[in-house]
């Protein structure tokens, strides 16, 4: 990106109060319980996550969100103030009750049960994006575009540039594909991947397409070449959130113009270093309870 465009990302997309269970020995089975070893309680969904790496990075990064309702309204608020992420367009919902997601993880796997209720993005003008010297639009999952498919149209006629994580839905259909397409960068996971091209999608999804590989590292594909970029060797804790820290880690070293390599590269380091705490927020702005690091 020229020095001269606006270096700030904007991440829209849900807010949740995320419950995390840690250190978890196998995925629960219908009436069989399992006992955790740690638990964490904090603000989570993929736009914030994405948003405080890239706030920890040193970028200016802004969220676009609804507040949850009670009780889960100051902890989430909390983790938001502690992360460094300009939230002056976050809105209070109209939802009658909470979105909450729990995350269930293990050394190797991981399981969520989310309630997703409410609109998915506020109100958003030009104004705003001109106001906080937005250069990029990062929107934190697919649902959230083809419920708001006008971000696309608000953020080109601004001149920004667009990423878009994928995030798993059971209800994706082959029609995402041409919202996947007028996206700038698709940062799918190996099994969202997998599930579109099921779906008769064509690779590469967008000009741009990011496959998250976990251990196996990211490969980049777009219609002129394939890259891949091997994963660091770490101790893993929690994988909840490693793939929004992964896109704060390319979207930095991508706005600044730098290799596609060393996008991967940052990438891959940033996931890393997400997976070796609890929680997917950057350890300084986790609030953690019961849980050690």
């Amino acid at each position: 990106m020229p020095p001269s465009r606006p270096r700030g990302v904007l991440c829209v997309g849900r807010l949740y109060c995320d419950l995390v269970f840690g250190d978890v020995p196998r995925l629960p089975t219908p009436g069989h319980e399992v006992f955790a070893g740690a638990l964490s309680l904090h603000a989570g969904g993929g736009a914030l996550i994405t948003a405080a790496h890239l706030a920890d990075l040193g970028r200016a990064a802004h969220l676009a969100a609804f507040w949850p309702v009670a009780p889960f309204r100051d902890t989430v608020v909390g983790d938001v103030a502690r992360s460094g992420v300009g939230h002056s367009l976050c809105r209070a919902t109209t939802a009658p009750d909470p979105q909450i997601t729990v995350a269930i993880s293990g050394a190797t796997d991981r399981a969520f049960l989310t309630r997703r209720t409410g609109p998915a993005v506020p109100p958003l003008s030009a104004a705003d994006l001109v106001r906080l010297k937005i250069g990029h639009l990062h929107i934190g999952e697919l649902a959230t575009l083809t419920e708001a498919p006008h971000l696309i149209e608000l953020a080109r006629a601004n001149g920004l540039t667009v990423s878009l994580d994928c995030s798993w839905d059971d209800g994706t259909t082959a029609a995402a594909a041409a919202l996947i397409a007028q996206v700038d960068v698709f940062f799918p996971n190996i099994e969202e991947a997998a599930q579109l091209s099921a779906l008769g999608v064509i690779t590469p999804f967008a000009p741009l397409t990011v496959i998250k590989q976990g251990s196996g590292g990211a490969k980049a594909v777009s219609r002129d070449q394939t890259l891949t970029v091997p994963a660091h060797s770490v101790v893993v804790i929690d994988t909840t959130g490693a793939g929004d820290a992964f896109n704060a880690g390319f979207i930095d070293r991508w706005l600044a113009g730098e290799p596609l390599a060393q996008c991967l590269a940052a990438g891959n380091a940033r996931g890393a270093a997400a997976v070796q705490h609890f929680g997917g927020l950057p350890p300084a702005t986790a609030v953690l309870m019961g849980a050690t690091l």
